[in-house]
């Protein structure tokens, strides 16, 4: 049964701004930059297994990932930069899962992840779906957060996060310093929205 009484399943979920999002068949139409950015703050990372006073979100997590990415390849095309900012912007509607987990769900929950994200490129001027190298550079980055992540708030030595994750992406102190510090949901928020608007060029 859902939460209505009804015995028919539900495949969309409506948004603050209204939208009704259909999971299965996303429409590029229904999706909103306000209702990503408020849901990613609001999402936990590392299953909320982190130091600090709040919980390091998706929106952080993902501000981190194109500060890596800005650190390593600093003349990148701002929709490349676009591109990294978005790239766990599915889980504002279904989450983020820790990857082991996501491992055991297998096929299904990709599935609609990726029409999920190709539909968020669409509502975006992105193309649906990434080159190559677009994909390896946003995932060598977000490996690098990862690492970092790993090492400053979820409790990981140094030699497993490297083996897990890869190398320490060698971002300057002062960037780690702000980017891994947990903030609240409101501030994740408002940094995430303003990042979007200077690289929606």
């Amino acid at each position: 049964m859902t939460a209505g009484g009804s015995s028919s399943a539900r495949a969309w979920q409506r948004m603050l701004s209204g939208r009704r999002l259909d999971l299965l068949n996303p429409s590029p139409l229904d999706i909103e930059i306000a209702d990503i950015a408020h849901g990613l703050a609001r999402v936990a990372r590392w299953n909320g297994q982190t130091n600090g006073a709040h919980i390091f979100s998706v929106a952080q997590h993902t501000l981190l990932v194109e500060a890596v990415m800005r650190e390593q390849t600093p003349r990148l095309d701002a929709r490349v930069r676009l591109a990294a900012l978005l790239h766990d912007a599915p889980e504002y509607v279904i989450g983020d899962m820790i990857s082991p987990f996501k491992a055991v769900l297998g096929g299904d929950y990709k599935a609609v992840e990726k029409r999920l994200l190709a539909a968020i490129h669409i509502r975006f001027g992105l193309s649906p779906v990434l080159a190559e190298e677009i994909t390896r550079q946003i995932k060598e980055a977000d490996r690098g957060a990862a690492y970092l992540e790993a090492t400053r708030l979820a409790g990981f030595a140094e030699s497993e996060a490297k083996r897990l994750f890869g190398r320490d992406p060698g971002l300057p102190e002062a960037t780690q310093r702000d980017y891994l510090t947990p903030w609240t949901a409101a501030k994740a928020e408002k940094r995430f929205l303003a990042r979007f608007r200077t690289l929606q060029v």
